[in-house]
């Protein structure tokens, strides 16, 4: 199966130190969603960005999701569905809920969807992201039928956690997918 990656940048995008920049860069089968306001997010014109590329897509391709975007997934999820998203990869999901975790800028996000994606998931999580408790994660990959794993002490796994290319997380990627082959 030729597999095709959606990158969904969260708040402020992925910089050029990001995971997901070095990933667009290295995986020629990747696209990379473009927001038109990175600072002052509106779910609802995220959505429409989303639901845009989304149906554009023309083989199966696998969501490669960071922070508030995966709140977005969520809400699109929700609401649509299309044949050619075959999983998703939500890394250090914002807990948007949380005044305490997010910026006020966020609040429109919320509340976050809880609900079985209805496709395969995994949830990559550090045990000291700024942005939701490890805790709250756990509980979002249960509600979400998701696996889950613990990448340790990586922040909010974003350009402050210098991991380039992060072969871990294109080891938990593998792994998806080839779950989703099974």
């Amino acid at each position: 199966m030729e597999t095709q990656l959606l990158i969904i940048p969260g708040l402020g995008d992925s910089g050029e130190k990001h995971w997901q920049t070095f990933w667009h860069e290295k995986f020629q089968n990747s696209i990379r969603i473009v927001q038109d306001n990175w600072d002052e997010p509106i779910l609802q014109e995220w959505l429409d960005r989303l639901n845009e590329n989304i149906s554009k897509l023309d083989k199966p391709t696998i969501l490669v999701v960071h922070s508030l975007a995966v709140s977005l997934v969520l809400h699109w999820a929700e609401k649509h569905n299309n044949p050619n998203i075959i999983g998703a990869f939500l890394v250090a999901p914002a807990d948007v809920d949380s005044p305490e975790h997010t910026p006020e800028c966020t609040r429109n996000f919320s509340p976050i969807p809880l609900y079985t994606l209805p496709f395969p998931s995994v949830v990559v999580a550090s045990e000291n992201d700024p942005y939701a408790s490890f805790e709250r994660k756990k509980y979002f990959a249960e509600k979400w039928g998701s696996d889950f794993v613990n990448v340790g002490q990586q922040g909010h796994i974003n350009s402050d956690s210098d991991l380039k290319y992060w072969e871990e997380g294109q080891l938990i990627l593998k792994q998806l997918i080839k779950k989703i082959e099974l």
